[in-house]
């Protein structure tokens, strides 16, 4: 999964109507069955099967200087949009096409003539609110460079950016190759790649939880149950690999309880999250997934996390703002 970099600030006037045309909402393929190839109406229909999906363009630039960059996008990878020094949505692309006549009756053309006619189709969209500085920090870019015409990540700052905010394989899109499954998970292991990082990482999981669960039973903190400590996990609430060492040890707050009957791995991927004051929230993405929606609605809905503190509000504000899918900007 490459990272693709979408410039589209939404304070410009033309940028934000396209946003609200076919993002904010998603276009109904029946009501362009006329300019719509029978292959890509097809494949569309597969993927998106209530009829309808979010949409975005590419212009082929002065002398096709894009062109060759969308020949290095394909489905699965993960598009970031980004304006007024924000990255604040997201997706995996599912579909890629050229469609010149639709991408003009969507969008028009710009002032050159020239439209948005590279389409390609989104999925598993989200929204954030990232400032591009601390995407420079991440990447270790000149603190003056910015996201100027759509570029896409080589493999080291996309893994980077995929361990950093969890970015999952979209539903809409078919599973990663052996090789990619490889990639990613060498690429979200934390430390050196030797024996004594390992040993140290475990010894100090295993006193977090025994300071968490000092008996043979505990609650998880996100569905309230309460079960032997084989299933139970000292969860940390920010991502271990991006806390300080101090936070590492702060004991007392950076993570809590969670069962591996679920709670651990919906935390983990960004489909639940503590707001301020408690509250378990919701990913809207969960509706796309039945199952995960139907355990989210009989364990989690309606829960108010008492471990929530002001203390350890930082770090649930963190998944909040890097990990949680929140629904996109309207």
């Amino acid at each position: 999964m490459r990272i693709v970099m979408q410039p589209a600030g939404r304070s410009k006037k033309d940028v934000n109507q396209h946003y609200l045309d076919t993002i904010a909402s998603p276009v109904v393929f029946d009501d362009h069955t006329d300019l719509l190839d029978p292959d890509v109406l097809l494949r569309l229909k597969q993927l998106f099967p209530e009829g309808a999906a979010r949409m975005w363009g590419v212009v082929p630039g002065k002398k096709e200087v894009n062109v060759s960059k969308v020949k290095k996008m394909k489905p699965g990878d993960f598009v970031f949009f980004s304006g007024d020094k924000h990255l604040y949505f997201g997706g995996t692309i599912a579909l890629m096409w050229r469609n010149e006549a639709l991408a003009e009756r969507l969008w028009t053309t710009d002032h050159n003539g020239s439209t948005w006619e590279y389409m390609y189709a989104i999925s598993d969209t989200r929204g954030f609110d990232i400032p591009v500085e601390e995407i420079r920090r991440l990447l270790d870019w000149n603190p003056n460079r910015n996201i100027q015409g759509i570029s896409i990540l080589d493999e080291n700052e996309s893994g980077i950016l995929r361990a950093y905010l969890t970015l999952d394989p979209g539903t809409a899109v078919g599973p990663p190759s052996d090789e990619e499954d490889e990639l990613a998970a060498v690429e979200a292991l934390e430390g050196p790649l030797d024996a004594p990082a390992v040993i140290a990482r475990r010894r100090e999981q295993a006193a977090l939880k025994r300071h968490l669960l000092p008996g043979a039973s505990g609650e998880c903190v996100l569905c309230g149950r309460t079960l032997p400590r084989t299933f139970l996990v000292a969860a940390h609430i920010k991502k271990r690999a991006v806390c300080t060492d101090e936070e590492k040890l702060d004991f007392d707050n950076v993570a809590m309880l969670a069962c591996t009957f679920g709670c651990d791995a919906l935390y983990e991927h960004g489909y639940v999250t503590v707001a301020e004051g408690g509250a378990i929230q919701v990913s809207h993405l969960a509706s796309d997934l039945p199952d995960v929606g139907s355990h989210i609605h009989h364990n989690l809905v309606g829960r108010t996390v008492t471990w929530w503190t002001a203390a350890r509000e930082p770090y649930y504000q963190w998944h909040r703002t890097y990990t949680f899918k929140a629904a996109p900007p309207q």
